[in-house]
């Protein structure tokens, strides 16, 4: 299987597990500027040198050997489980993507064929989200109507490929403390070009695609949807220390064992 989902700075001062809607644009624009004292001039996930990646073939034996050698800082990012397929929502269901096109061609129209999901005009914006739920959890428990789409199946999921072949993860950051995170990974490795965390610019590629949101995050979760987020995301609460009985509380409730991660994602 390898290492999908791993980048690492082509100096391999670092490498991160990327996790879909959990500041990868930021992170990898940070580690690209980090090596070559610019950032990327468009999106980072279209960046196809300056950064190695395992997507490139050319990539895969030197991740695969610092991964494996454990002696590269490894790191990747979290996020509450609530806010994360909030966003997902939003942005992959609701907007309109970098190609002018909707998600994934046909998806959109098979949501809202159905399971009676709306996304044009004035919606219902909590409505159709709670629908939407419904069809993440058919998706990542019964693999129905499709295979679980990387934007909305669970972070330890993401998070264990790299465990389970053979890396090791010295740190894992949160998004709602991204600055302190990224601060931490950058006091641990050696870079080219430094830069300054709290005045970067926010790359947040999917900024735009969709609505905006009407109301607070807890307002799209009733008894219902938080019993299916917690169906779905049951290990993403355990292990990165989120609150499942208070949508509104974002920031993670304790710190994040690195030992009981390893050991019930190595499995």
């Amino acid at each position: 299987m390898g290492f999908p989902g791993t980048w690492m700075t082509e100096s391999q001062s670092v490498l991160y597990r990327v996790i879909p809607k959990c500041a990868c644009s930021t992170i990898g624009q940070i580690m690209y500027y980090s090596d070559n004292g610019r950032f990327f001039d468009g999106d980072i996930h279209d960046s196809t040198t300056g950064l190695h990646k395992w997507s490139q073939d050319v990539s895969q034996p030197l991740i695969t050997e610092r991964a494996q050698a454990q002696d590269t800082y490894t790191f990747t990012c979290v996020r509450n489980p609530y806010s994360r397929v909030l966003s997902s929502f939003f942005d992959k269901i609701c907007g309109i993507q970098r190609n002018g096109k909707r998600y994934r061609g046909n998806l959109v129209p098979q949501l809202m064929r159905k399971y009676g999901v709306e996304v044009e005009g004035e919606f219902d914006q909590i409505a159709s989200f709670r629908r939407f739920l419904l069809f993440a959890r058919d998706t990542i428990k019964y693999r129905r109507p499709m295979d679980p789409d990387i934007h909305w199946s669970a972070v330890a999921g993401h998070a264990s490929t790299l465990i389970v072949n053979g890396g090791r993860y010295d740190q894992i950051i949160s998004t709602e403390d991204f600055q302190a995170g990224m601060k931490t990974v950058l006091k641990n490795i050696d870079v080219k070009h430094a830069l300054d965390i709290d005045n970067i610019p926010r790359f947040n590629e999917s900024e735009g695609h969709g609505p905006k949101r009407a109301h607070p995050i807890e307002d799209y979760f009733d008894d219902l949807s938080m019993h299916l987020v917690y169906e779905i995301y049951k290990r993403d609460f355990v292990l990165f220390k989120y609150d499942a009985q208070d949508p509104s509380r974002k920031a993670p409730v304790g710190e994040i064992d690195l030992d009981e991660v390893h050991a019930k994602l190595g499995d």
